[in-house]
């Protein structure tokens, strides 16, 4: 099931460059599930959260994940807001964006 792991950091903090090795370190031993991941750059250009998409059975795994990852453990976060997604594009299954359309115009029929 994929999760979308939306961070801000705390404002003023040098936590994010405190833990990053640590952090990518992590990463490389669990690549697999993440979908995309990256940083939140805001205007100027300065980083300012992570934005994570990550692809776990569960909640629970999620959880389990988050609670190995330095950047989680040693809250560098302000805010952490995650949403439970589904892939529709790019397609995973050829054909599945049109039976998704058919259903929608279907339903709003």
């Amino acid at each position: 099931m994929p999760f979308i792991v939306y961070a801000k950091d705390k404002p003023g903090s040098s936590l994010r460059a405190q833990w990053r090795a640590a952090h990518l370190e992590f990463v490389t031993t669990c690549r697999e599930v993440f979908k995309y991941g990256g940083p939140l750059i805001d205007a100027s250009g300065a980083v300012v959260g992570s934005i994570m998409v990550l692809d776990l059975p569960d909640r629970g795994a999620l959880d389990a994940h988050m609670a190995r990852d330095p950047y989680f453990r040693e809250a560098i976060f302000a805010s952490v807001e995650i949403f439970e997604s589904r892939q529709i594009v790019p397609e995973l299954v050829p054909g599945s964006l049109d039976a998704e359309l058919a259903k929608q115009k279907a339903a709003t029929a």
